[in-house]
């Protein structure tokens, strides 16, 4: 057959360890065969990080500023040990994390859901999308261990000299402290991208917070979200018969509870660090969710939720087969050929990148499986298979479909 052309590439930022592996395969049998593929390749695996004192990472994400639309694979955020491992300069930071900065972006993850895994929540029926706030909070706080009795308290100078202060706490002993900041124009980004998100999908929004409690800083988040709402999306939510929904955190965790899902639930940085791994874990498997930076202004990120999967690359190096899940790495190729395609007006790439998403459900329907898949399926007759043979599966259905 004729390959399916592009006109803009995406931005490709390569990674580590068993996906790096992983993207290589996908590639090689999913991708090229079908598609005369156009990408600006960014090397982010940890040794060319740390060789270009992590300039490649802000190049990959300004192309993605350039582009629109890139595709990553999962990369290591080094600790001490990594830093030995690899003989690093530093300890970087996390590449996601600077790709977020960059962007301004939102990350939104969802299950993959199929047959022979049902959620543990027996009434969710419909895949629940988590919607981050990755900036601030307690992922860029400052902290104090008190040692002794003293007075705690909360001090703001502003660049004309004038001070506020506020008194946290009267320590009479042992304690700890903890500062925490966000920025009124990183919560408009977030509440932006979540009301265009949700259009896009054309999905209800949710949003908690403790506003009843943190009467300034959780408060600020549901004032934002409300007048941005009221100002920019109303309209176009009842156009679409969409809703936006905003309640205390703790209600709508109950709510998604006793929900059948469906909804985009927006979480303030913490919340969303804690429910996407609630979520997935309750629809099966981090290994079976997409993940897609969202920036206000239109710019998307694909990768997958999960890590480099450092245990079975380890025993890859040592000549062995391993069974690692590659659904979530395809999908973010999935996801980010068929925005291209929707950006660009291509819709053979928009039904290529389907289809490719359509040939993995089929084949985990029928229960052709790596290991982790295979201890959580149920009602059918699974098939073990390794990371090559479920790739080569997978392959055997695209071509059975898209012939057909």
């Amino acid at each position: 057959m004729e390959k399916i052309q592009m006109k803009t590439p995406l931005v490709e930022m390569d990674g580590d360890e068993m996906t790096r592996i992983l993207w290589k395969m996908i590639k090689d049998e999913l991708i090229l065969p079908y598609v005369d593929l156009k990408t600006e390749y960014y090397d982010l695996g940890l040794k060319h990080r740390d060789e270009t004192n992590d300039q490649v990472t802000i190049d990959a994400a300004n192309a993605n500023k350039k582009y629109g639309v890139s595709v990553k694979c999962a990369t290591i955020t080094p600790n001490a040990q990594r830093v030995e491992e690899y003989n690093l300069h530093q300890m970087w930071k996390s590449p996601n994390g600077t790709i977020r900065a960059i962007l301004d972006g939102t990350v939104f993850r969802a299950p993959i859901m199929i047959d022979p895994i049902q959620p543990v929540v027996r009434n969710w029926k419909k895949p629940i999308t988590i919607a981050r706030h990755a900036y601030g909070d307690v992922y860029r706080d400052q902290e104090i261990r008190v040692e002794k009795p003293g007075t705690a308290t909360l001090k703001f100078t502003d660049e004309d000299g004038q001070t506020t202060e506020e008194k946290i706490f009267d320590f009479e002993g042992k304690g700890v402290l903890q500062g925490l900041y966000n920025k009124d124009d990183s919560i408009q980004s977030f509440a932006r991208s979540c009301f265009n998100y949700a259009l896009d999908a054309k999905k209800d929004l949710w949003f908690g917070a403790k506003d009843t409690i943190s009467k300034k800083y959780d408060h600020t988040f549901k004032d934002i979200f409300q007048e941005i709402y009221d100002n920019e999306y109303k309209e176009k939510f009842e156009a679409v018969g969409i809703t936006y929904f905003y309640s205390l955190i703790d209600d709508i965790v109950a709510r998604v509870i006793r929900s059948e899902g469906g909804m985009i639930w927006a979480c303030k940085n913490y919340d969303g660090d804690v429910m996407s791994d609630m979520v997935s874990t309750a629809f099966g498997s981090l290994a079976m969710m997409t993940s897609v930076l969202v920036s206000p202004d239109g710019n998307y990120e694909y990768e997958a939720a999960h890590g480099t999967v450092t245990r079975h690359y380890y025993k890859y190096l040592k000549g062995e087969k391993t069974s690692t899940n590659p659904i979530a790495t395809i999908f973010a190729w999935t996801g980010a050929l068929a925005k291209r395609g929707e950006k660009d007006g291509l819709e053979d790439l928009q039904t290529f990148a389907h289809t490719l998403e359509q040939a993995c459900l089929d084949t985990l329907n029928a229960g052709i499986m790596t290991k982790d898949l295979c201890a959580l399926a149920q009602g059918v007759e699974t098939k073990q298979v390794d990371s090559e043979q479920f790739i080569q599966a997978i392959k055997q259905r695209l071509e059975e479909l898209m012939a057909a």
